[in-house]
């Protein structure tokens, strides 16, 4: 019996953009569920803020997920900006770095205990952008790669678009170069691909997959992809 499953939004995105995912998990025996994060709640985020609003909302779902399934352990998928959010959530460090938290807050990270696989999709493991740059030194710093070994690490990239500085790849060029400090490679659109593994995880690259559910095309919870990773789930 798969264990049940929290799936972690993207940055500035809502749960209803992965209510297709949601279901489609749910319709292979996956109970799954979303983290219930608005648009809105991103807000005080913004800028390279604290991210602590959203490990709230994520640590109120595993615990509601732990509870609701009397088990001991789910899997969490993160996409995009939610993986390495998941990633905080995981490890033991406490996240003061914008001094909005004390050291001994509750329920705000050293969750790798409670997940047995963390699934990454698309996500931005490094970035050269100034607003993200803190909080992902602070997430590289003190647990780089496949961290916890208690956690099954499994990172998943696209591979659809190479970033050119030319009309139709200008945006993926920039976002790449932001992300990994190199523009002409290969990525989802959004994240380039050396930035989107892990080192001593499960790397995963699928062909033809954009960033994004709010594209038109293939994206990681496509039908015709999701089994490349679904299949790794606790």
């Amino acid at each position: 019996m798969p264990l049940p499953t929290v799936i972690l939004p993207g940055y500035f995105a809502s749960a209803s953009e992965y209510r297709d995912l949601e279901q489609s998990l749910q319709q292979l025996g996956i109970a799954a569920t979303t983290v219930p994060i608005r648009q809105q709640d991103w807000f005080p985020t913004l800028g390279g803020r604290s991210v602590v609003p959203i490990l709230r909302k994520i640590d109120q779902a595993v615990k509601q997920q732990l509870e609701k399934h009397n088990t001991s352990q789910i899997n969490l998928i993160g996409h995009s900006a939610g993986g390495w959010i998941a990633r905080i959530y995981l490890g033991e460090k406490p996240y003061t770095i914008h001094g909005d938290v004390s050291d001994d807050s509750v329920g705000l990270w050293n969750a790798h205990s409670y997940i047995s696989t963390l699934v990454t999709l698309g996500t931005p493991h490094m970035s050269q952008e100034r607003w993200t740059k803190r909080n992902l030194d602070f997430v590289n710093d003190n647990y780089p790669g496949a961290f916890h070994q208690d956690v099954n690490y499994i990172c998943v990239a696209g591979k659809a678009i190479y970033g050119k500085r030319r009309l139709g790849s200008w945006l993926a060029y920039n976002s790449y170069k932001l992300t990994c400090g190199e523009g002409n490679c290969w990525g989802d659109g959004i994240t380039p691909i050396p930035a989107a593994h892990l080192a001593g995880a499960t790397n995963i690259t699928i062909d033809e997959v954009l960033h994004s559910p709010r594209r038109k095309g293939i994206w990681y919870g496509s039908p015709e992809v999701r089994e490349a990773w679904v299949k790794c789930l606790g």
